[in-house]
């Protein structure tokens, strides 16, 4: 198994051969929110440095990784600086100079040290909310108050 850590480590610093290394060569890709689904290593890494282009100082805080067979569940939180352009689902979303944090799920499957799936789950409606591409949603982006307890009966 790839260590993943060292992996989101190697996007954060845009070393993409060392990135790139950890997958299979006909490695699938898909992110949901955003509804991209490739297959191969060059176009995996592609699909990713849209990404680096629009938060060039991406990084990702790996929180939790459980492992299981040919199976790793990683639990991380992305942050980041949207000063570049972002080619969205939507259009090509320009700098908003402003940050955003968004907790994701990684599920990969391997084949020995190489990544041959990788499902990634965030909410994207939060990243364009927190970055100011929909200010409307500002609101809903910020943590929820926490509820008061149920009443003792």
């Amino acid at each position: 198994m790839p260590d993943i850590k060292k992996h989101l480590d190697d996007l954060a610093d845009g070393r993409w051969d060392d990135y790139k290394a950890a997958f299979a060569n006909d490695v699938i890709y898909e992110e949901l929110a955003t509804r991209t689904r490739v297959q191969g290593a060059d176009e995996y890494v592609n699909a990713v440095k849209r990404w680096k282009k629009a938060f060039p100082d991406l990084k990702a805080t790996l929180l939790n990784v459980f492992q299981t067979g040919d199976r790793a569940i990683a639990e991380i939180e992305w942050e980041g600086t949207h000063s570049g352009p972002f080619d969205s689902p939507f259009g090509t979303i320009q700098p908003t100079n402003k940050k955003g944090r968004v907790r994701a799920i990684l599920v990969l499957t391997m084949k020995g040290d190489k990544i041959t799936e990788s499902h990634h789950y965030f909410d994207l409606l939060t990243v364009l909310a927190q970055t100011g591409a929909m200010p409307g949603l500002a609101a809903m982006a910020q943590p929820a108050a926490k509820a008061a307890p149920p009443p003792k009966h």
